[in-house]
């Protein structure tokens, strides 16, 4: 038996999914200078795992009889992803992305949390697939934020 609090997770976590597409192919795309390869080469991968993300969710909501909000239901929220002025500026790119990561993670968890209450086991099996892949990309980035020169 679902509940509209795993519904509603399930539709936080798609949209803040495609808002993380969006920042950071935009990011990757942006940065510049020798020391953003390495970083930019990893949004770059990051965006076709978190685009999954949002397709699995989506269609976990459908399994739900439940649609995935369009565009006209989007409200961005992340704003330490968004390119930084100073195209030279990875490192405030690296803290966005653990901002980001860290939120992910957090809605993953609540969301884990809510089907285990539900003895919904496949919203369970969703959230700790992706709750694996956040956990990496955070730890990838956190590697990136300890040896990255600081401005």
């Amino acid at each position: 038996m679902t509940t509209d609090e795993i519904t509603d997770l399930l539709t936080e976590a798609y949209v803040d999914e495609l808002e993380t597409v969006m920042n950071y192919l935009t990011n990757a795309i942006v940065l510049d200078g020798v020391h953003a390869e390495e970083v930019k080469e990893s949004l770059e991968e990051d965006v076709q795992e978190e685009l999954e993300h949002a397709r699995m969710l989506g269609e976990r909501l459908k399994q739900l009889e439940h649609s995935p909000p369009g565009s006209e239901a989007f409200e961005a929220s992340q704003s330490s992803l968004q390119p930084p002025e100073d195209t030279t500026d990875v490192q405030s790119v690296i803290e966005g992305v653990l901002e980001a990561e860290d939120d992910a993670i957090e809605t993953y968890r609540a969301l884990h949390e809510a089907a285990s209450d539900a003895n919904d086991p496949v919203t369970e099996d969703v959230a700790v697939s992706i709750l694996s892949d956040e956990e990496a990309h955070r730890t990838e980035f956190r590697g990136f934020h300890k040896e990255f020169p600081q401005n």
